[in-house]
């Protein structure tokens, strides 16, 4: 094969330049990689497994009825195939995975955040309206005074539990879990009792005794009508017929609460209501549209808490910010003077809070800040109680000065790389003409700095507005707020507010927590584009 290097010819007339050995050794690796065996073989082996995840992901997502997302995980193998197999595209081999990465890990989870945000989904509204019904039918039923003895063998398949029941009329078997119905199959019997039934593993004796709290709860429906009841067992080889104290009417869309005749309706807010406005719990996942983003601003126990702890985030992303750059822009100026003896032994002392993780010392200095037994106090205030942690206005120092010095040494190192590119030639020409040293750094060196710095900033701008860790770790966001009727503290920022609106407290309210990341996301989007665009203003200093 000739390479298209030595088919080069010189416009002028003159023979060809002679490849350089840098030229001919790219040249012969580019035609090896190109049509080696071993390639090939590697590729073929890489895509065999992309297909294989891919087709699995099929599958499920098949049994699952995920109809459109399984059609975009073949369309995407589909392409993934057709472009590796090409020779003539190369830039998207290169950009595929990177692609792909972007489109799952960022641009999905934006995507599923923001449908969240616009459903109930929460404590209470996890799953489907079937699925609430047969919640709401398992958990209010009641044994049958007069119901038969069915014996039953406790079944596995797969880790989920099931039972192998025998009917005492017919002695024909059936097999059935929490969520699907008996139903009939063909079994191996041992006297009057079915013992194993094909796909299924039955348990000893000691397996039942080391899961008899899962046995005990478990309930299989009966038959596809939930008011039929469920079969349960309290032992693992007797099962008796229960029957729910709710009637659901599925033409209608009403439960009856059969002991007390009152009539839930499907009211269209994801539960079963009664004309009081009484619920039954489950209920269901439901788009509720913009109501998330209305109660979050609008509701006065959510929006009290929402003003105080936006502002507290405004403040701590932008005091963080210019104390850890001024901070960082001193020590480097200090730092960067040629007359200091041991620069560089002060240069790695200064770095090394930024070598320890943030999450381990936002613990270390919590255990100093301790108001009974913390350092500082014992031993710097000589044995005073003072409340770093749980005042709110000590809390958020005591916050400010941890970020600071977790955040110092970035700006560090990052002000003495920016001094150091600045030419000399500036400064001696500034000293010639009579300027004085502060007004070389205010008029030549702090734009130039800001030219390279600004867009840093905007990032750790960003970045502090969403700082869990140090929050987290160093405060939990308190001291709480009692007031607030959601779990939420003096020194927490919007993240910190959004999770714990997410995972903490009797009731999760994931579509709230999810308007609220909205909101977070669009705040800090549209400060960075400002700020970014106001950035261009330095570039003419260049």
């Amino acid at each position: 094969m000739t390479s298209a290097i030595d088919d080069e010819v010189r416009t002028d007339g003159a023979p060809p330049k002679k490849p350089t050995k840098r030229q001919r050794q790219a040249a012969a690796i580019a035609e090896a990689a190109s049509g080696s065996m071993k390639v090939l073989l590697l590729k073929i082996v890489l895509l065999g497994i992309v297909d294989a995840v891919a087709l699995y992901a099929l599958f499920v997502l098949v049994g699952a009825e995920q109809w459109i997302v399984a059609g975009v995980v073949l369309v995407v193998a589909a392409i993934v195939n057709w472009i590796y197999f090409s020779k003539r595209k190369l830039p998207a081999k290169y950009l595929t995975p990177g692609i792909i990465f972007l489109v799952v890990f960022q641009v999905f989870v934006l995507l599923y955040t923001g449908y969240v945000a616009f459903t109930n989904y929460g404590t209470g509204h996890n799953g489907t309206k079937e699925q609430a019904v047969s919640s709401l039918m398992a958990s209010s039923l009641q044994r049958v005074e007069d119901s038969p003895t069915y014996p039953v063998t406790v079944v596995d398949r797969g880790g989920e539990l099931g039972l192998l029941v025998t009917d005492p009329d017919s002695g024909d078997a059936f097999v059935g879990t929490s969520d699907e119905p008996l139903t009939e199959v063909e079994a191996s019997f041992d006297g009057d009792r079915a013992v194993a039934t094909d796909g299924w593993t039955s348990l000893q004796f000691a397996d039942v005794l080391n899961r008899t709290d899962e046995i005990t709860e478990l309930a299989v429906p009966y038959s596809d009508d939930p008011n039929d009841g469920a079969l349960r067992t309290p032992d693992g080889s007797s099962a008796y017929r229960y029957i729910s104290t709710l009637e659901y009417d599925e033409t209608a869309g009403t439960m009856t609460n059969l002991e007390t005749g009152v009539v839930y309706s499907d009211t269209g807010v994801g539960a079963f209501t009664s004309e009081n406005g009484d619920q039954l719990l489950p209920g269901w996942q439901i788009v509720v549209g913009f109501d998330n983003f209305v109660r979050a601003v609008t509701d006065p126990r959510l929006a009290n808490p929402l003003v105080y702890v936006t502002l507290w985030t405004f403040a701590f992303a932008l005091i963080s910010v210019a104390s850890t750059f001024f901070l960082g822009l001193f020590l480097a100026i200090v730092f960067n003077d040629m007359r200091m003896r041991g620069r560089k032994i002060y240069r790695v002392l200064m770095i090394l809070p930024y070598a320890v993780p943030s999450f381990l010392s936002a613990l270390i200095w919590a255990g100093m800040m301790n108001e009974s037994f913390g350092f500082i106090n014992q031993v710097l205030f000589g044995g005073a109680s003072i409340p770093w942690l749980t005042d709110p206005w000590l809390a958020k120092l005591s916050i400010l000065i941890v970020n600071l010095w977790l955040g110092f040494p970035y700006m560090f190192l990052v002000c003495m790389g920016a001094l150091q590119s600045i030419p000399d030639e500036l400064q001696e020409a500034a000293t010639v003409d009579g300027a004085r040293p502060w007004a070389i750094f205010r008029l030549i060196k702090l734009p130039l700095l800001f030219v390279t710095v600004a867009p840093l900033l905007i990032a750790s701008f960003a970045f502090n507005f969403n700082n869990f860790n140090v929050i987290y770790m160093l405060t939990d966001g308190g001291p709480r707020d009692s007031n607030a009727p959601i779990p939420v503290g003096f020194t927490d920022i919007l993240i910190t507010m959004v999770y714990k609106v997410a995972f903490t407290g009797q009731l999760r309210d994931y579509g709230l927590a999810s308007a609220y990341s909205i909101i977070i996301f669009v705040i800090v989007a549209v400060i960075s584009i400002i700020a970014f665009r106001r950035t261009k203003s330095l570039e003419e200093l260049n």
